[in-house]
């Protein structure tokens, strides 16, 4: 099983961004030198209560302190762009990254982006696909034609080219069912989110293999999963350590909307006791490693991605957790 870090680059209005980077490389330097395989990051625009780096001028200044891992953009919102612009930028990357980068992609669900970039509430999945394809289309070289409002290309090519071929993996982020078979349609492999239960993501799992099955595709030799996780000597220092922060993390979630992008049985909006249960991986190393066998079998999950800081969280407690986490929770999670 491979292990990631998610840096969630997202800090309280009115920090010290330059420290905050720091703290965010020192993590990244952390999971390199403990033998991690991943390092991943989000995006987002015009976040309300949080000040946050963008995604791709922060994964290239990572990929400098990342040596041997694979740099995954979780996720790059490609329907918001000009389908030409994010060839160029995600090729680059892959250079920067030496081949090590992972072309991760989401529709998005909050209206505020959208209305930013003028993309109409009723065309966003077809924009989101035309882009992905124009895209694919690019890296191979040869010309283009593509007619839209927000792109024209006739016979246009790229010189520039991603050093992976035919392309980056694409991981395709879903969270309501329809979302997760379209992942199945487009995608290399679905990026199961840190946000809805694992008895959600099993029943979603039967869509997913399905879709798969109804457009001749194999299941997925990468299966990534997202989850949070605190990790601490005891569970009750654990919750005393995560809660405040975590817990402020969700109530930013549903004010921007993403309780709406699950399915209807999967309540992100109950309160902090509740919302933990089958959601977070909250304990001492023991207790841990064994949510985190649980949620591999039950998705087939090969590689898990964990999210250990969240905006507030101390520096001390979230390099300690990874600390914890490296030397005691991996360790048994590769013993059966």
């Amino acid at each position: 099983m491979q292990v990631g870090v998610f840096l969630t680059n997202q800090n309280p209005v009115g920090s010290d961004l330059v420290a905050a980077l720091e703290e965010q490389l020192a993590m990244t330097r952390l999971a390199r030198d403990r033998g991690w395989d991943v390092v991943a990051t989000g995006q987002h625009y015009l976040s309300e209560g949080a000040s946050q780096l963008q995604l791709v001028p922060f994964l290239s200044r990572l990929a400098a302190e990342a040596g041997h891992m694979t740099g995954v953009a979780g996720v790059l919102l490609i329907g918001l762009h000009n389908p030409v612009e994010m060839a160029e930028m995600v090729a680059s990357l892959d250079v920067i990254w030496g081949g090590r980068f992972v072309f991760g992609i989401g529709l998005g669900y909050r209206d505020v982006e959208f209305d930013a970039f003028k993309v109409p509430r009723g065309r966003r999945v077809r924009r989101f696909e035309a882009c992905l394809e124009v895209i694919k289309r690019l890296w191979t070289g040869q010309p283009v034609d593509f007619e839209s409002s927000y792109c024209r290309l006739e016979g246009a090519t790229m010189a520039l080219r991603p050093v992976q071929r035919p392309h980056p993996p694409i991981w395709v982020a879903a969270n309501n069912d329809r979302a997760v078979e379209r992942a199945a349609e487009i995608g290399d492999t679905w990026i199961i989110n840190p946000h809805a239960t694992v008895a959600t993501i099993e029943r979603q799992m039967g869509l997913y293999r399905a879709a798969l099955e109804r457009h001749g595709k194999p299941f997925p030799i990468e299966l990534p999963m997202l989850r949070e996780i605190c990790v601490a000597d005891t569970r009750e220092e654990a919750v005393r350590l995560a809660r405040p922060s975590l817990e402020e993390k969700y109530r930013a979630y549903v004010a921007w909307g993403q309780h709406k992008a699950l399915p209807g049985d999967d309540d992100m909006t109950a309160a902090f006791d509740e919302l933990v249960q089958d959601r977070f991986i909250i304990g001492d190393p023991a207790a841990c490693a064994d949510e985190i066998r649980r949620c591999v079998d039950a998705v087939g999950a090969n590689t898990m991605i964990f999210r250990l800081n969240w905006p507030g969280m101390p520096r001390e407690a979230v390099l300690r957790g990874m600390q914890l986490l490296a030397e005691q929770v991996r360790p048994r999670t590769a013993s059966r």
